[in-house]
């Protein structure tokens, strides 16, 4: 069934959710702690020939796994960034980003790590472009290490005190771990300097 469930995602249901939360044609993406890519796949055909998608993370074998399922899906437009130090930099100077996806990651991630990533997003992000959170393992959602005990109120608070807009949330049916579930993301824009934001919250 987990198979299944994971072929009817990247077959078609997860385009439809990436669709649905904002994910166009010909945008440049960022897949954040992509893992096997059940995100960036989606992504790659939402956006198209013409749009790029950057898959980064810190498991190499992971990212050849993507690779390979690209390859056999004939995805063109997805670039692999390793990043084995761990650290929370992305390399990505020279063109701007218009979605970020950060899927099921902040539980691995501290408080200080956490604004610091944020900040990485502020800065390879295009003003106004997307932050679209799926923040797995809060307080009321299988909770888990580092977000056990955030409500989701708690997390939209943390984001925009770095600085970023909240623009909704959605509460819909998406992959996780091989199965379906359902759970809340949670939309952002990138605010313009000077809106008011106190970045020192």
């Amino acid at each position: 069934m987990m198979e299944n469930n994971v072929k009817e995602w990247l077959g078609k249901n997860g385009e439809l959710f990436l669709k649905d939360i904002c994910i166009k044609k010909n945008q440049v993406v960022l897949d954040f702690g992509c893992g096997a890519g059940y995100y960036t796949i989606p992504a790659a055909k939402v956006v198209g020939k013409e749009g790029k998608v950057y898959a980064l993370d810190k498991d190499r074998e992971v990212l050849n796994q993507l690779t390979q399922t690209a390859e056999s899906e004939g995805l063109k437009n997805i670039v692999s960034i390793g990043n084995q130090s761990g650290e929370l930099k992305i390399n990505l100077e020279k063109e701007p980003i218009d979605a970020i996806l950060l899927y099921d990651i902040l539980h691995y991630l501290d408080v200080m790590e956490r604004n610091k990533i944020y900040n990485e997003f502020y800065r390879v992000l295009k003003t106004d472009a997307l932050l679209s959170v799926y923040p797995k393992h809060n307080k009321l959602d299988d909770p888990l290490w580092n977000l056990s005990d955030m409500l989701l109120e708690d997390v939209i608070k943390e984001i925009e005190g770095a600085k970023f807009n909240f623009k909704g949330q959605f509460y819909k049916k998406l992959i996780h771990d091989d199965n379906y579930n359902m759970g809340y993301i949670l939309n952002f824009t990138k605010g313009k300097k000077g809106d008011g934001y106190d970045r020192s919250k």
